[in-house]
């Protein structure tokens, strides 16, 4: 099976050039195999965190693969002229994930979120994911990572998600990784709408890429999210000019 795919390199984040179709067998043979996995699912305003804090982005380039997560992307590489076949977000990637966890018994670690969308999200996962092992459900309010770390290691799961919002999320994993020989991907709000605290877009919204305008509608205050986005499609324009 390939376990490599092709990239598409935006504002110097190399995205996989692939589907989720795709990437999916891939990242469950890796599971199987035991083998060390760091998958990250940037956005638009990932990308412009990274560019603007080299140490981040360091980070990132560490990942074994950068999905695409956001039609701003996807609009990025278009003006490359190298265009992504589709949008992998990290929300559909982690329901996959859990779906063929519970069909062939894997263990999960969850950390993140608030307290309350934790107690939520319990018996959710143990409705729609039955035959998935919890190997621990953590929220994100912590102070010490250590005591966390160390029942990772412990209980040795096959997938770490971790739900703390970018850089955090990130710099968690790259910095605790080697405790395990499983996979990691930062999931960001994730939780919040497998809890169902937040509602994601209909179909509709999706197929059409406006989930971000969906989603900002029924929340205001991710207007200031939204504004990057100006400024990342202009620095990509600016990346193309240079590669002409």
């Amino acid at each position: 099976m390939q376990t490599t795919f092709p990239t598409v390199t935006v504002l110097d984040l190399p995205f996989v050039k692939t589907t989720a179709a795709a990437l999916l067998p891939v990242l469950q043979q890796r599971i199987s195999d035991r083998q060390n996995t760091f998958v990250v699912t940037a956005n638009p305003e990932i990308a412009m965190y990274a560019h603007e804090h080299a140490d981040y982005r360091d980070l990132l380039l560490s990942a074994d693969f950068i999905t695409p997560d956001g039609v701003g992307i996807l609009d990025g590489a278009k003006i490359l002229k190298q265009p992504l076949p589709e949008r992998i977000t990290g929300f559909d990637t982690l329901q996959a994930l859990l779906a063929w966890g519970s069909d062939h018994h894997r263990s999960a670690y969850f950390l993140g979120a608030k307290p309350a969308v934790i107690a939520q999200l319990k018996p959710i996962l143990a409705r729609d994911y039955p035959g998935l092992v919890i190997a621990g459900i953590r929220d994100g309010y912590f102070q010490d990572a250590a005591p966390i770390v160390a029942d990772i290691e412990a209980q040795q799961p096959d997938m770490v998600f971790a739900a703390l919002g970018f850089p955090k999320q990130e710099q968690f994993i790259h910095q605790h990784r080697h405790v395990t020989k499983g996979l990691w991907m930062g999931v960001g709000g994730s939780f919040d709408v497998l809890a169902g605290a937040v509602v994601r877009a209909p179909k509709f919204w999706q197929d059409h890429h406006l989930e971000w305008f969906y989603r900002t509608v029924k929340e205001p205050k991710r207007l200031k999210r939204i504004a990057v986005i100006p400024h990342y499609l202009h620095l990509v324009r600016q990346q193309a000019k240079r590669q002409q």
